[in-house]
């Protein structure tokens, strides 16, 4: 390139075999010239004397951070802070106050001037040069660091020393937005004119020199504030100062040379003490080109060795040569040995023996230790498990009793005024077993009509509370009615998504459930209710009979007291009236097809004959579902009502722990998947039997008689469950009997033969339940998603 253009900074080269160029300044040997040269612009740094100055102490230390890039853009670098032995560090100055501004510049100037080296006088060392001196320093480079005034900003670039004023001042005239007839150049306080060039100035090869940029007009064209470049980036070229060994210290400027390849990871140490990392460096040369082999190695016969039989002899001759008349051997290296005390093969033996034996007892020692506090950690795990299976039990216990007690509280079910009767009836025979007990005559007749009347009251306040829960029940199976109908209609595809699909009759019901939830609304205003009123008489217009003829009736009777102003409450008899005749509406399959799939009494009559038994207590005519069967059942029996009025009025039973029981083992016997059909065909009366009177109400493991904690599982886990290959237990009872592989070796005969005999007689009492469960398998039941 031209002398007026900045060129770019040479290349770090490390090569085995290069030559020393610099035979001006130093005349050294052949042999030095033979060694590892760093050829840095036209300076030459020896392995040896890089070598000497690390070893000097670590005192070749960088003394900054030089930013250059090749498409002469300016980089922001960092400012010279200190010091003056380990040389000058770029960094980059925030913005200062305004009142501070002078004297930074100032003190930066001070720092620079004391921190650097081969700040000398410039002008002098021109004039001493020679004129092949002088050509050699235009092939040289220099750092310049240029401080913007007022900010302070360090910008530092390296130049060639042909480079001049003017090329220095466009460039950044072009960064700064600031004509370059605007900007003033200076150095140590004087102003630099014209298009001198940094050889000029007196400017050393390999130097640093310090320039001052500033705007002429600060108003019209004030100095900014260049971008700030990020906390570190790798520079372009660095300023290194190497110590010689004469104390000298010389500059050296390096440029890095990027390389897009990864280094390999050469692995490192870490300092005990300081805990610093260090990791081993790699060269910045290439990797050597793996030669392409032109034999096939992977082969039969490249891998395949050929063996071959040779018979082959050692030396054993040996031989020792001594001092003799004409040879001299020097003893220099040999050692004087001494004789020990001889010891016996027995003596060694011995010696063995008792290491052996010491190594044992530490060994053994160590052994018994963590044998130990293996011991004792499972001991803390096995007591801090029980603590929590403790917790667990009370607080499911206490759980319980909650839920026990909301259900005796606010009955809703079915069984829970079970619950109620049972309670009363434990209540009833404890009072009437402390009357017998302690009264008699007529204080006995007197204490039976209390407790006759208290019971009354008590039967009373459950008949109460049975009303309101059905009142809420019959709510909630109105709305189950409608969603049931209104839902749409689903089923499983091939890939195993469901798929859903409305009909016109879904719609249809749909509609009428969101007008049947209207007619239910309170608290509407006057015109809210009309235009409910009209859109059901739209509704039930579109078939004429005598129930929508009804239903129109009484809808223009409430619209007509509504416009005379009559109040609400007084109309709570007429819209319950409506709200009846049109839930009658929708359960009509005629006005709601949909509606025809769920009622219980079918509408074609042909269908009422078949399946359908005699009640001989209530003497009426039922459907087979209505009739619960035991498993020795022989007639059908009473029906369900007639049976749960029997059981409120004298018997008062609580089936619901016998029922969850049930339920438990229906889930447990699902996860097996092998057909299991038997636990599905017990009732609630069945399971009671078994557990009272075949099992006698508790575990037959451990005798626990909380039937809350007591579970049914297989005795034989490979066979399904059935009233004679079962057995009662607790749940950590039942987790344990699992695992167990052989049944008889982990419970003994004893226990076994006790286990079969309660099997035989669950076996004579459910002799039927064969032949129901294979029933049961030869039918596959089919049952809709939809």
């Amino acid at each position: 390139k031209e002398s007026d253009e900045v060129k770019e900074t040479d290349e770090v080269k490390v090569s085995d075999d290069v030559k020393e160029t610099d035979e001006v300044e130093d005349h050294k040997d052949s042999d030095e010239a033979k060694s590892t040269d760093v050829v840095v612009g036209d300076d030459v740094v020896t392995k040896e004397e890089t070598a000497e100055a690390d070893n000097a102490g670590k005192q070749a230390e960088p003394i900054g951070v030089v930013e250059v890039t090749h498409d002469n853009k300016a980089e922001t670098a960092k400012q010279i802070d200190e010091s003056d032995r380990k040389g000058t560090d770029l960094q980059d100055d925030s913005k200062e106050p305004e009142d501070k501004q002078t004297d930074d510049n100032v003190q930066q100037q001070k720092n620079v001037d004391s921190s650097t080296d081969v700040d000398i006088n410039f002008q002098q060392t021109s004039q001493l040069q020679s004129p092949h001196e002088e050509a050699q320093m235009l092939d040289g480079i220099a750092t310049v660091k240029c401080v913007l005034i007022p900010m302070g900003q360090v910008i530092t670039k390296a130049y060639p020393l042909s480079t001049t004023l003017a090329d220095i001042r466009q460039f950044f005239a072009a960064e700064t937005k600031i004509p370059d007839n605007y900007l003033m150049l200076m150095m140590e306080g004087g102003m630099l004119e014209g298009s001198r060039s940094l050889a000029s100035l007196g400017v050393p090869r390999n130097a640093t020199v310090q320039l001052e940029i500033g705007s002429s007009d600060p108003k019209a064209y004030p100095m900014p504030q260049l971008t700030k470049q990020p906390d570190y980036q790798m520079p372009d070229v660095i300023t290194v100062m190497v110590e010689q060994l004469d104390g000298c210290k010389k500059h050296i400027v390096v440029e890095i040379e990027r390389d897009s390849r990864r280094k390999p990871f050469l692995g490192g140490y870490r300092h005990k003490s300081t805990g610093v990392e260090y990791h081993n460096a790699s060269v910045q040369t290439n990797p050597k080109p793996i030669k392409q082999k032109t034999v096939d190695v992977f082969n039969r016969d490249s891998q395949t060795a050929i063996q071959r039989l040779r018979v082959q002899q050692t030396n054993r001759e040996t031989s020792t040569q001594m001092t003799d008349i004409g040879v001299y051997v020097s003893n220099a290296t040999d050692k004087l040995l001494e004789p020990r005390r001889y010891e016996t093969a027995d003596q060694l033996m011995s010696r063995k023996l008792a290491a052996c034996v010491r190594l044992q007892s530490w060994f053994r020692m160590l052994a018994a230790k963590r044998l130990v506090r293996q011991l004792r950690e499972d001991r803390e795990r096995r007591l801090e498990w029980e603590r929590q299976e403790e917790v667990r039990k009370r607080r499911d216990k206490e759980a319980r009793i909650r839920e026990e007690f909301e259900r005796r509280m606010n009955p809703r079910s079915k069984e829970d005024f079970d619950l109620l009767y049972s309670a009363l009836e434990k209540w009833r025979q404890e009072q009437l077993d402390e009357i017998n007990d302690t009264k008699s005559g007529a204080a006995r007749k007197a204490a039976l009509c209390w407790l006759l009347d208290q019971e009354t009251q008590l039967l009373a306040a459950i008949g109460r509370h049975k009303l309101e829960a059905s009142r809420d029940n019959d709510k909630r199976q109105v709305i189950e009615f409608m969603e049931k109908a209104s839902a749409p209609k689903r089923w499983k595809t091939f890939d195993g998504k469901v798929t859903q699909m409305e009909t016109p009759y879904t719609k249809r019901a749909m509609e009428l459930k969101e007008m049947l939830i209207s007619l239910q609304m309170k608290y509407l205003t006057q015109d809210e209710r009309l235009d409910v009123l009209l859109s059901l008489k739209h509704t039930v217009r579109e078939h004429d009979c005598k129930l929508t003829q009804d239903i129109i009736e009484l809808i223009d009777r409430e619209a007509d007291l509504l416009m005379r102003g009559v109040k609400e409450k007084n109309l709570d008899g007429l819209r319950k009236r409506i709200v009846t005749l049109f839930l009658q509406y929708c359960k009509t399959p005629t006005f709601n097809p949909e509606a025809a799939r769920l009622l219980k009494v079918p509408q074609d009559a042909a269908q009422l004959r078949h399946n359908v038994y005699f009640c001989s207590s209530c003497s009426s005519y039922l459907p087979s579902v209505e009739f619960p069967l035991s498993s020795n059942s022989r007639v059908s029996g009473k029906c369900r009502r007639c049976i749960k009025t029997d059981n409120d009025a004298r018997t008062r039973l609580d089936y619901s722990i016998y029922k969850n029981m049930l339920e438990v083992l229906r889930r447990t016997e699902t996860t097996y998947s092998d057909n299991s059909r038997t636990c599905y065909i017990l009732q609630e009366e069945d399971l009671q039997y078994l557990v009272e009177d075949v099992w006698l109400s508790q575990s037959a493991l451990s005798a626990w008689d909380d039937l809350y904690d007591l579970v049914f599982i297989r005795w034989n886990k490979l066979k399904e469950w059935s009233p004679w290959n079962c057995v009662l237990l607790t749940k950590d009872e039942a987790s344990a009997h699992i695992k167990l592989e052989d049944i008889r070796e982990g419970y003994g005969e004893a226990f076994t033969q006790k286990i079969q005999a309660k099997h035989s007689m669950a076996r004579n009492y459910f002799s039927k339940l064969p032949g129901m469960a294979d029933s049961m398998r030869g039918v596959q039941p089919t049952r809709d998603v939809g």
